[in-house]
């Protein structure tokens, strides 16, 4: 799914009050990147409700957060990565390690405390790594991942490799003080980092509006000069093409960005949640309006690239892989106690 990196957009004026930055136009997909996004955003959906089932069942044990509803948000993202570009994010993570192309079996054998979990069994729903894949976490404290990405991105620009840190974090996390504290390293010092803000309208169980003095979260960045941009974070690619936008800047030497990604959580904040502060009617607009794998679908059938028993084929291939990963998972034998002393400084 990566691409190459394209010119990049016109440097910030150097006083930083404009940018000039706006939301770009959404891409203009062709047939197999309409299919490949269809494909990604529907693993990561059947993987979700998978890994529902497995919690009520008592498989997975501790916390457990679900992606439904933000699909778009990390795949559009990883369509305009290149190799060797970091994807660091919270304890809502399972998608985000899909879309890095990471095991669905080591994934789910995670959840499930298995020896061959991306962690060894060791981590969990909320932490998970894979240096090989670049991706540097799932992390369970609010807004401790930012400061760890700006750290990647600083990295970055002291090797000189021209990668992007991806640095996510939700709208709860966004009035946490160790992001700001990022946010003037990050500028002060031009660092290739992409803040992304998953706001999805709910910091737990509490409305943006009763949490937040600035609901715009793309202004957050503005007293430390970074410019931020709103998206529509249901359209897979709208998202794509602020990616293409934000990791040409990053590359150009024009230090951090911010994007607001505006989407959306169909279930509670976790599988404890009921998710009673908003109504079955709210969730449901959202559902048949606004839904990035429905969009895409209708895309597809519209232009004729696909018929209907053509996607229910993508979707059943999608489905037995979620199947063999949640089989794994259950029948793979537990860590062996030697390895609570590996991975560890003593």
């Amino acid at each position: 799914m990566a691409t190459a990196a394209r010119k990049a957009p016109a440097k910030s004026r150097s006083d930083g009050k404009s940018s000039g930055l706006s939301a770009p136009k959404p891409a203009d997909f062709t047939k197999d990147e309409e299919l490949a996004a269809y494909r990604h955003m529907l693993l990561i959906r059947r993987f979700e409700e998978k890994a529902g089932q497995l919690y009520g069942m008592g498989f997975i044990g501790g916390f457990c957060h679900l992606y439904i509803g933000q699909e778009a948000v990390v795949t559009g993202m990883k369509m305009a990565l290149v190799d060797g570009d970091q994807m660091i994010t919270a304890y809502r993570d399972h998608g985000h390690m899909l879309a890095m192309e990471l095991s669905p079996r080591g994934v789910m054998a995670e959840l499930t405390g298995r020896r061959g979990g991306l962690s060894r069994g060791k981590g969990g729903s909320m932490h998970m790594f894979s240096k090989e894949k670049h991706f540097y976490g799932g992390h369970g404290i609010v807004g401790a991942q930012v400061s760890l990405g700006t750290g990647l991105a600083f990295a970055n620009r002291y090797r000189g490799n021209n990668n992007v840190s991806l640095t996510y974090f939700g709208d709860g996390a966004a009035n946490q003080g160790q992001v700001y504290e990022s946010f003037n390293m990050a500028s002060l010092w031009k660092l290739p980092v992409i803040y992304i803000i998953e706001n999805n309208r709910y910091a737990m169980g509490t409305s943006v509006s009763r949490s937040s003095a600035e609901t715009d979260f793309s202004h957050r960045g503005a007293s430390f000069k970074i410019p931020g941009i709103q998206v529509d974070g249901m359209d897979v690619r709208a998202v794509k093409s602020a990616g293409d936008l934000a990791t040409e800047w990053c590359r150009a030497g024009n230090g951090p960005l911010i994007l607001e990604m505006q989407t959306y959580r169909y279930r509670g904040h976790s599988m404890s949640d009921p998710a009673k502060y908003r109504s079955k009617e709210e969730v449901q607009k959202m559902r048949s309006e606004h839904d990035p794998i429905e969009q895409v679908k209708a895309r597809l059938l519209d232009k004729k690239w696909a018929t209907e028993d053509e996607l229910k084929t993508v979707d059943k291939e999608v489905r037995d892989i979620v199947a063999d990963a949640a089989e794994f998972a259950q029948n793979d034998a537990e860590p062996d106690p030697s390895e609570l002393w590996t991975d560890i400084v003593l």
